[in-house]
């Protein structure tokens, strides 16, 4: 199981990896690692490394989780738009930082996992999806932060109409193979677009539409393979 010392040295290993917002790493030792993750792996919880949830799937790298939530600059007055729930670890990371956070995920039975998960945390400030996260979520734009947890080659139209004009931020991998992908931030300010490139990763492409749970994994906690990690 999970100790106070194995929650002090990820925080100290991501410190010395160069993430040095303190309420970003408030929010990471936080949000207990070990409930998103499978029995299995449990004594893994607070290492920094990616660990399968099933349906070919990971939770993220908590260093990845750290640097894409430290590139968005959220803020207590923010709605944030998350691409992606997956195990939602990422999410409740979020929900530590922002006013509100809407999050979408194309796989419902991975949705209705993290959705227990985090009702069990207490968490209020999270309202959940299944479906394409390329659409974005229209009816409520715009947002003030989007966070993309898969790898378009560009950006969805969909999701940068979106941002707020008013300084709306999005960190978000593309790339044409996973071998080329970077992380970037996008910055809008009235209809322009300005891009910045953070660091080289791999993650998964993102996907159109609702996936169909019933013709792959079961949904039960196994090996897979999504999440970003750098390169």
């Amino acid at each position: 199981m999970p100790t106070d010392a194995s929650r002090i040295r990820l925080i100290l290993e991501l410190r010395r990896a160069g993430i040095v917002d303190a309420t970003v790493l408030a929010a990471i030792e936080s949000v207990p690692r070990e409930r998103f993750i499978p029995e299995t792996f449990q004594d893994q919880a607070w290492e920094d490394i990616a660990l399968p949830i099933g349906l070919g799937q990971t939770i993220s790298q908590p260093r990845v989780v750290a640097m894409m939530t430290e590139a968005l600059c959220v803020t207590k007055r923010h709605r944030v738009l998350e691409i992606g729930t997956g195990s939602g670890y990422q999410a409740a990371v979020l929900a530590h930082l922002c006013r509100r956070l809407y999050t979408i995920e194309r796989h419902p039975a991975l949705l209705a996992r993290a959705e227990e998960i985090l009702k069990a945390l207490g968490f209020t400030n999270i309202v959940t999806r299944a479906g394409d996260g390329m659409a974005g979520w229209p009816e409520l734009a715009p947002f003030d932060r989007i966070l993309v947890t898969a790898a378009p080659r560009t950006p969805p139209q969909a999701l940068l109409d979106q941002l707020s004009p008013a300084g709306g931020i999005m960190v978000i991998p593309m790339g044409e193979t996973a071998d080329s992908q970077h992380l970037w931030r996008i910055t809008r300010t009235g209809g322009a677009f300005a891009r910045e490139k953070l660091a080289a990763v791999r993650f998964v492409p993102l996907l159109p539409g609702l996936a169909d749970d019933s013709k792959g994994d079961d949904g039960s906690w196994g090996n897979g393979s999504r999440g970003g990690a750098p390169r």
